[in-house]
């Protein structure tokens, strides 16, 4: 591809708010993929977007520029609709577990592909990964044969998808280019498209323990991945999701998997249960949709899930990517419980401080290339609006290394607050954003 553009050029004009044409967006993002525009002069351009923004027309060609950076999948052959589900990352966020098996046994067919934790959100693939065998590399026709034979894969986006955005996500990480809805949407979306499913559902999470604290912000985010799934034509609708509190009863990576579990056997937390029969159910019916179907006609994933019917599932799964669903998950050789400071019920447990907390346990990363514990984590006793006792045990802090106690202890400082009576309930399940 010949130089056709000068990169300063689109730089100043995308510092100065003008929209760039398509033929421009396809150049930059080939040439910077094709290492013809230097780091710090797709620096300077990202921070442009994050002070400008982008057009709707601009955004859409970005994306599919970068997904045209790489390979596209063909699910087709597949024999069931496809439909996958993306979260924005919250804290004790083991929705995908679940609901991965739990929508396969409803008679979909779930290709997901997953990332790995960074700061004080966990990662889907960290988190399986604490099974003793399980891989998360997988080649394209292993994935194809096993989601036709299984309907399930949960496994890591292989090298040749949008290898645009592994570069830009990582010069984003490094230069304060993070938070920008268009190229967080991108992001996202490009990997989504790419894996070529047929329908998408988004899991945006808001609250303190979110990358989106407020509702506007998350509310704009999911409109904008919603415009970019129907532009691409992939049927694509979100829920707003609270995460002020973690989810279930558990935050870290094999304790995260033990509580899927018990979830998938037809018990688990009633708040991830919650969440996730709400997905499930929103996946069932674009499925349904696809194959022109009544929804009626799938199996209903409250039922499914409440009668252990999607365990066999996850173990067939588990299995088809080398793990052994009977071994026995690591667990920490430290344990150290913090008590309920007063006697009342408990109203508040901060999402962030957890996250937080498990993080400097070793459940998460700072960079990439940091390595996580399967064990590390951290488990509470109690949900919000159940009674405490004053010095009775609260919280666990799981570790293999005692040094990190002090830091996780003090994330905690601030986490929890109890009150004379349980705090009024608060829905889960926020809002349903359509195209």
């Amino acid at each position: 591809m010949s130089d056709e553009f000068d990169v300063v050029d689109l730089i100043r004009a995308k510092r100065d708010g003008r929209s760039l044409p398509a033929a421009a967006i396809d150049w930059l993002i080939a040439a910077y993929t094709g290492g013809r525009v230097a780091e710090e002069q797709m620096s300077a351009y990202l921070m442009a977007v994050v002070w400008r923004g982008m057009s709707p027309d601009e955004l859409a060609r970005w994306t599919t520029a970068m997904i045209a950076s790489g390979d596209r999948l063909d699910l087709a052959d597949v024999g069931r609709p496809t439909v996958d589900k993306h979260s924005t990352g919250g804290v004790g966020d083991k929705v995908s577990l679940v609901l991965v098996p739990l929508v396969a046994a409803c008679g979909v067919a779930v290709p997901q592909l997953s990332g790995r934790g960074l700061g004080h959100t966990g990662g889907t693939l960290d988190k399986m990964e604490s099974i003793p065998g399980w891989r998360a590399d997988l080649p394209v026709d292993r994935m194809r044969r096993q989601l036709a034979d299984i309907g399930a894969v949960i496994c890591a986006a292989g090298a040749g998808l949008v290898p645009a955005d592994r570069r830009l996500y990582a010069l984003r990480d490094v230069t304060g280019t993070v938070e920008s809805i268009p190229l967080i949407a991108s992001s996202i979306m490009s990997k989504k498209i790419a894996e070529g499913t047929s329908a998408l559902v988004l899991d945006v999470k808001v609250g303190t323990g979110a990358f989106m604290s407020s509702p506007e912000a998350a509310r704009e985010l999911a409109r904008t991945m919603v415009g970019l799934g129907a532009a691409a034509g992939v049927r694509t609708e979100a829920l707003l999701t609270a995460m002020d509190h973690p989810l279930g009863r558990t935050a870290g990576n094999a304790l995260e998997v033990t509580e899927a579990v018990d979830a998938l056997r037809g018990g688990g937390p009633a708040d991830l249960v919650e969440v996730t029969v709400a997905l499930a159910r929103l996946m069932v019916g674009l499925a349904a949709e696809l194959t022109g179907r009544p929804a009626s006609d799938l199996r209903d994933p409250a039922e499914v899930l409440a009668a252990g019917g999607a365990y066999p599932v996850w173990r067939a799964m588990v299995e088809a990517q080398g793990g052994d669903p009977d071994a026995e998950l690591p667990l920490a050789p430290t344990v150290e419980t913090l008590p309920a400071p007063a006697s009342g019920f408990l109203t508040r447990l901060d999402a962030r401080g957890v996250g937080s907390a498990a993080w400097r346990l070793g459940a998460g990363r700072a960079r990439k290339e940091d390595a996580v514990s399967a064990t590390a984590g951290v488990r509470w006793l109690a949900g919000i609006g159940d009674p405490v006792q004053a010095g009775e045990p609260l919280l666990e802090l799981h570790t293999d290394d005692p040094a990190t106690l002090p830091r996780a202890r003090a994330a905690l400082a601030d986490a929890v607050e109890i009150g004379p009576r349980p705090a009024p309930a608060r829905p889960l399940v926020l809002e349903r954003i359509q195209a």
